[in-house]
């Protein structure tokens, strides 16, 4: 009997072959001015021959003054990065794939902009951590300057822009990255936000930025357009962080985001078959479903077919994506629909010193 993972699902208006999908995976392999290069195109092409019914990019910066957030990242704020990404749009469709961009504001977060040396946040907090070396960072990060309303205001064009650019580039959806510690997530934040204005304070108030996002992107696209949202506790900078009214949160911030028009929810946690908060309680799939009732993308170690199996058979998500299981098993999809066992990820030979296929963003 085939699992329900491969069976078919719909995600907006797009129609996936399975319910397995590749999750976004920083790369910062695009060239210095953000245009897709060949090997993105083979990278991803290799992902649709492989039987993923979906893919999702990496990151993709939204405009040109805070949001790229690593040098070498790619952008989609131009006429030739749409041009270059187009090339994988095409390669993917032709192997048979869906494929959805990534639209990422950096935030305070960012350690290479080729726009400017500032950074951007919600308040002028330092953020936690030290900047990843993977990707080309050293040392603390700074502190960003405070978001006026102007800057509000233009970080929700970047979105909305970038998003127009991504249908005329091919795409057939669009992600919001609300999720790892990126600006959306530093609004919703409580220690990294301090405002005391309509974007501060309450949980209801820090979520609504994302969902002002969320209905303007809807709106730049139209209705017959794949729009979800990525969101996650932890962040590449605080990689233990729960949000701090548990169940409570959640109601909230899924039950904001589900009234803006949104197709899927895309929630990351390390085990995503794990309790969302401490020991026992729903997973944060679940959560996500519960109070946002739409279809909910679950990502974190599930690389294990059984685990992938479970969390759909139950109804706890209705597809999964899969980072380190992707990148040892470019055909992870067709490998468990066959019965055959994926390889075991070996970071030794995925991530080579000089590799460009960098990182997973479970972490």
């Amino acid at each position: 009997m085939t699992s329900t993972l491969f069976n078919t699902v719909k995600l907006g208006k797009i129609t996936l072959d399975n319910r397995v999908g590749v999750a976004p995976m920083t790369r910062t392999s695009a060239t210095p001015e953000g245009l897709a290069t060949d090997q993105m195109v083979d990278y991803y092409a290799k992902f649709a021959r492989g039987g993923f019914g979906l893919i999702i990019t990496e990151g993709t910066y939204s405009d040109n003054t805070y949001s790229q957030g690593y040098f070498d990242q790619p952008g989609i704020i131009n006429n030739e990065q749409v041009t270059a990404w187009k090339k994988v749009t095409e390669a993917v469709h032709q192997e048979g794939g869906k494929v959805i961009v990534q639209l990422m504001h950096a935030g305070a977060l960012s350690q290479g902009n080729q726009f400017t040396k500032e950074t951007l946040g919600p308040s002028a907090v330092q953020p936690k951590g030290e900047q990843m070396a993977f990707y080309g960072g050293d040392g603390a990060f700074q502190v960003p300057k405070e978001a006026t309303k102007d800057d509000i205001t233009e970080v929700i064009k970047g979105f909305v822009e970038a998003s127009k650019n991504a249908k005329e580039a091919g795409f057939d959806g669009i992600e919001i990255h609300g999720a790892n510690g990126y600006i959306l997530d530093q609004f919703l934040t409580d220690y990294t936000n301090k405002r005391t204005d309509e974007y501060g304070g309450s949980t209801e108030n820090r979520v609504r930025l994302l969902e002002k996002v969320s209905r303007a992107v809807r709106e730049a696209v139209g209705q017959d357009y794949t729009v979800g949202i990525r969101i996650s506790q932890g962040k590449v900078n605080d990689y233990d962080h729960k949000w701090a009214n548990k169940e409570k949160d959640a109601e909230i911030i899924f039950g904001q985001l589900a009234q803006a028009g949104l197709d899927y929810i895309h929630v990351t946690d390390f085990e995503a078959w794990q309790p969302a908060f401490g020991d026992e309680g729903p997973t944060f799939a679940a959560l996500a479903k519960k109070y946002g009732k739409l279809p909910v993308i679950a990502n974190g170690s599930l690389h294990d077919p059984e685990k992938a199996k479970e969390i759909v058979e139950k109804g706890g998500a209705d597809i999964i994506t899969l980072a380190r299981g992707a990148l040892s098993n470019g055909d992870w999809a067709n490998k468990v629909k066959n019965g055959e066992k994926p390889e075991e990820f070996v970071p030794e030979k995925v991530l080579s010193p000089d590799a460009k296929i960098k990182d997973f963003e479970t972490k």
